[in-house]
């Protein structure tokens, strides 16, 4: 890793009732989720005092300003993680959930930031690099990429405008672009159930019957009222970050003050579904996988309840904000990466 608890900064000391210096408090909301507990194990190795926000067992819950704002009062790094998770259909009910969730905790977290008397050096806010367009053409980087159309693009678009609304003079603000996160999480699962149960072979998007899960949504929703779909026989990309790498490039962002605004975290060679898949089925042991089009997909995707946009979509994303700066990746190779993976799930 480029970073390691001996390079923390010098971030401002936490404060409790008796005014004494005590370790570095890092706020983690969402720590419930695979990705929040391991930037939680990461910031208490750094040796950090560790507070969350969340639902069950956190030290404030959503809703409750004053604890929130007492939470990251003093605080030297804020990361928010929070928000319904998108492994599941897009239901009405879901759609609305997926967009508030996010939405409503990052405004939460902004109103605490700005009334804090010792604001956070640094609040990174989780966002997604779905926001780029549907790409086969060439990688989306911060300064060149192109933003895409549709309900999960209109959520992260949504998102950031929420995460980057207003005036913090004291505190940077980083919106970690996220690819497909490699760990014990439910992409992975859902990669590796596919690969399981036959369906290990390249997925070809296609014609299916019209449907409007993926219209737009938000105050200013983009795109076709009908899910779109393209003839990718199986050349879509996959971009994708090992949970290491994750917390590494949150360790190294912490400690580069210069870097500011939206980052793309994925490893610096996205793969294509083909490859993907094929590595898939090694890793698994599958000696078959079948060429999957999307009306095998659709039913398949809606048993493990879940969408096609998983492996459908092309995601073709650079961190080149993270090179640039001289970030270290970890894990550079799908294959490898996909095995340890596997290995530890068990």
């Amino acid at each position: 890793m480029s970073t390691s608890a001996s390079s923390i900064p010098s971030p401002r000391p936490s404060r409790d009732a008796g005014a004494r210096v005590s370790r570095p408090v890092a706020v983690v909301a969402g720590a419930s989720g695979f990705v929040g507990y391991a930037l939680v194990q990461a910031f208490r190795e750094d040796g950090c005092e560790v507070r969350t926000i969340g639902r069950a067992d956190a030290d404030a819950s959503w809703g409750d300003g004053r604890g929130i704002r007492d939470l990251v009062d003093g605080a030297a790094i804020v990361v928010n993680l929070a928000g319904k998770s998108v492994n599941c259909r897009y239901t009405d009910a879901n759609r609305d959930e997926i967009l508030r969730s996010r939405v409503r905790t990052t405004r939460e977290l902004r109103e605490a930031i700005t009334a804090a008397t010792t604001p956070p050096a640094v609040w990174m806010n989780a966002s997604t690099a779905t926001i780029y367009r549907y790409a086969l053409d060439r990688p989306q980087t911060e300064t060149a990429g192109e933003l895409g159309t549709g309900f999960s693009v209109d959520v992260a678009r949504t998102w950031e405008d929420e995460f980057f609304a207003g005036e913090l003079g004291a505190t940077r603000r980083v919106a970690l672009r996220m690819a497909i996160v490699l760990g014990d999480g439910p992409a992975t699962r859902t990669l590796v159930r596919l690969a399981r149960i036959g369906l290990g072979g390249p997925q070809h998007d296609g014609w299916w019957f019209p449907h409007r899960r993926y219209r737009g949504i938000g105050p200013h929703p983009t795109g076709e009222a009908r899910a779109p779909w393209h003839r990718s026989h199986g050349r879509q990309r996959f971009s994708w970050i090992h949970i290491d790498d994750v917390v590494g490039a949150v360790r190294f962002l912490r400690d580069h003050p210069a870097i500011t605004g939206p980052v793309n975290l994925s490893a610096p060679h996205a793969s294509d579904n083909s490859r993907l898949m094929a590595a898939l089925r090694r890793t698994v042991g599958a000696p078959v996988g079948l060429p999957a089009w999307r009306f095998m997909l659709e039913p398949a995707m809606w048993a493990l309840r879940t969408e096609p946009e998983l492996v459908l979509k092309s995601r073709w994303v650079v961190p080149e904000t993270l090179t640039t700066a001289g970030y270290e990746f970890a894990h550079r190779d799908l294959e490898r990466a996909l095995r340890e993976v596997f290995a530890a799930l068990g």
